[in-house]
């Protein structure tokens, strides 16, 4: 592993475990760098702040399960994606806690809008623009991940995916694309 690897490690295993006792507003980048014997300067050398740290953090370790099997599809990798967070909910319930620009929100809305827009582009007419529909599917699917994370007793990770899975085929299956006029 590289050494630029290693110090990442290093400052994602401390933010994790702080984590564990704090919210992630109440951590700062001194905290984490402190956690683990390391200077500033080093921790902005890799990430800009600490919550492209969060998103760091989610890639790498969700890359690595992607990358295991790479034949995923789409609700597939939906529900991997359900259960890996189902796995790590102490930290997701931490971070997704955070909202707005840099946010893991922002990030994780837009890796699901690319995994729904191709799963919903057959429905729509040739002549909408599908940006609206990946976006809305996207919201509520982020939306839904995290009220199913916060719950105390969440149902498993693939009989929420399959609920999900339902919510979007009913709803893209009822819509009625007639223009008003």
């Amino acid at each position: 592993m590289a050494d630029s690897n290693i110090t990442k490690h290093a400052l994602s295993q401390a933010l994790k475990e702080l984590l564990l006792t704090q919210n992630l507003e109440k951590i700062s980048v001194g905290n984490i760098c402190e956690k683990c014997g390391m200077n500033r300067k080093s921790f902005y050398y890799h990430f800009r702040d600490k919550y492209d740290l969060v998103n760091w953090i989610y890639y790498t370790d969700f890359l690595t399960i992607i990358k295991k099997d790479e034949t995923l599809i789409h609700f597939e990798l939906l529900e991997t994606i359900c259960t890996y967070f189902y796995d790590n909910r102490l930290f997701y319930q931490k971070t997704f806690i955070v909202e707005g620009q840099n946010s893991f929100t922002e990030y994780f809305s837009d890796i699901i809008k690319s995994i729904v827009s191709e799963d919903i582009s057959p429905y729509i007419p040739q002549d909408m623009n599908p940006e609206p529909f990946s976006q809305f599917y996207a919201d509520a699917i982020v939306c839904a991940i995290k009220k199913w994370i916060y719950q105390k007793d969440c149902m498993s990770p693939q009989n929420f995916t399959k609920f999900l899975k339902q919510c979007i085929h009913i709803a893209i299956a009822t819509q009625d694309f007639e223009s008003e006029g």
